[in-house]
């Protein structure tokens, strides 16, 4: 899947080269406008935006053209970029007031646009205690909200402060959104919004947070504070890693015998669900197999993976059982329509049966298995990837693009993973470890999980420490897939985005509250990364108490 994307049209920085290519902006062409599609603003001067120097200021006037005593535009200094987590991509420096709430102050969406618009201008207008109007005409002291028509990336977005007021526009719902989240920013930080044009859009189109609820039952509420938090970030996706050897943490009507004490009810994923899709975070859920099922096994002992000698291997299910398939694909099957999500995880990691020295002497059925139907040279790997195949299968038929582990992906094998599989790329720590260069150069798209970076693995066993956002803001970015070493540049396209993940591995380390407190600068530093790819161009200790300000 490599290639150029739309998403990611925009200017870059790889391998300390800077990239140019065309931006095309929900408000018009390739170099953009500050209008929307009425095109009543005029483009951007040709010099660069951060020297352009304003033309002659008209006289001051108010909205209907009476002059006022407001001091002219020209008396005002050149205005300076919004304190934003992450940082906007580009700020076109212009004299005014800026913009600030004040009294009587509305946020205004056209009647044609508040179909798709009106989430976020009710929450607008909630954390700015502004006014929600539909179909009014803006007037200074408003913010409004609109859809520009274009080609430009759906998550991108051009906001204006002009005349005391403040335009959002954008192509897609989510740039709109992610523009009221500057536009949140800037006043909680500076108090006002700077004068000018930003036209802004991230560098990766995936951005996430991944939370392992199987060994570590979290809340809703809790799960919630979460997403409201991430979507403040311009995060846009959550991953659910709800099953594993510990529990299974979601009601389930298909299988309630593998469903813990402790647990999700599914109104209460619904009620997560709607929260994330109206704050534009799609929630990817994962049922690992064919390993990590320990919760599943307890319940269904028959379907124990045991090795030649009878001794069982921890949380693997045996794969040559037709009963075995038929248990998770029921589960996939059931937990699809509650999570409408275009992705699905399969997992796919850690199965024990290939750790053995010789998985075939090990576990004869499954090579039994393999070679009946993948042919006699088949081995337990081949029959392993096709499990991860079949379950993709699975999940396809509903609509969803798989993902799995990158140490569920074998080499040499007679069968192959489906190509549109994405990798979650995690460690090079397993047996046989796979540096990231050899799923990119076969033109597998990838997704960062770097466990040296973006793994909080609770109680921090094995080797693990947890990350700190210091060493993500100063030394990480999506190139560095394994350990600290970037993969070449020629390779960003394949690279989609990161997650922070949080493994409970010890799930007494640490309460709720203490992960929430530990995550919240990992994941701002994150933020910042995947949004823009330029190096930070404020110091780290700046860059902590902006976080300061705008939690």
């Amino acid at each position: 899947m490599s290639g150029r994307r739309a998403l990611l049209a925009g200017g870059l920085v790889a391998g300390g080269a800077a990239v140019l290519t065309l931006t095309l902006w929900p408000d018009g062409n390739g170099t953009g406008s500050p209008a929307g599609r009425d095109g009543t603003d005029s483009p951007p001067p040709a010099t660069s935006p951060a020297t352009a120097s304003p033309p002659e200021a008209p006289p001051t006037r108010t909205a209907d053209g009476a002059p006022t005593d407001e001091p002219s535009p020209s008396t005002y200094p050149l205005s300076k970029a919004p304190s934003t987590i992450p940082s906007v991509r580009e700020h076109q420096a212009a004299r005014g007031p800026g913009w600030r709430p004040a009294d009587g102050g509305r946020v205004v969406v056209a009647k044609a646009d508040a179909r798709h618009l009106a989430d976020e201008g009710r929450l607008l207008a909630g954390e700015l205690r502004l006014t929600y109007r539909e179909g009014a005409k803006a007037r200074a002291g408003d913010v409004e909200l609109a859809l520009a028509s274009g080609q430009a990336d759906s998550e991108a977005y051009t906001l204006t402060v002009r005349e005391r007021r403040v335009r959002i526009s954008g192509t897609g719902e989510a740039g709109v959104f992610y523009g009221t989240r500057t536009l949140k920013q800037a006043i909680r930080a500076d108090g006002a919004a700077p004068e000018g044009v930003i036209r802004d859009r991230p560098a990766k189109p995936q951005r996430g947070f991944m939370l392992d609820t199987a060994r570590k039952h979290f809340t809703a509420g809790w799960i919630e504070s979460r997403v409201r938090e991430l979507a403040d970030l311009k995060y846009n996706q959550l991953g659910l890693h709800f099953s594993d050897d510990q529990a299974f943490r979601i009601e389930s009507s298909s299988h309630p015998e593998v469903v813990s004490a402790q647990r999700l009810t599914k109104a209460e994923v619904r009620r997560i669900v709607r929260l994330a899709a109206r704050l534009h975070i799609t929630v990817i859920p994962e049922i690992d197999s064919p390993g990590h099922l320990g919760a599943v096994l307890k319940a269904h002992p028959d379907l124990q993976l045991r090795d030649v000698n009878g001794r069982p291997a921890r949380g693997a299910i045996d794969i040559s059982k037709p009963g075995a398939a038929r248990v998770i694909d029921d589960l996939l099957n059931e937990y699809a329509e509650l999570f409408p999500g275009s992705y699905w995880h399969l997992g796919a990691d850690e199965y024990l049966a290939l750790t053995a020295r010789d998985p075939e002497a090990s576990y004869p059925q499954l090579a039994r298995l393999a070679r009946e139907r993948y042919g006699p040279a088949a081995r337990v790997r081949d029959l392993a990837t096709g499990w991860l195949n079949d379950r993709a299968d699975v999940v396809r038929s509903h609509d969803k693009r798989p993902k799995a582990w990158n140490d569920g992906f074998y080499r040499g094998g007679t069968v192959e993973a489906a190509a549109d599989i994405e990798v979650e790329y995690w460690t090079g720590k397993e047996l046989g470890a796979r540096e990231p260069v050899e799923y990119l150069s076969a033109g597998r798209d990838v997704v960062n999980l770097n466990d040296e970076y973006l793994y909080y693995v609770l109680g921090e066993p094995n080797e693990f420490r947890y990350p700190t956002g210091r060493r993500i803001y100063q030394e990480w970015t999506p190139l560095v897939l394994r350990g600290s070493q970037p993969v070449p540049a020629v390779y960003d396209d394949q690279i989609l985005g990161a997650r922070l993940a949080v493994w409970c591995d010890l799930a007494d380390a640490q309460t709720p509250a203490q992960v929430a407190a530990g995550v919240r600068l990992p994941l701002r530093a994150l933020a910042q990364k995947v949004w823009d790819p330029r190096e930070p161009s404020k110091p780290w200790p700046e860059f902590v108490r902006l976080a300061g300000k705008l939690t």
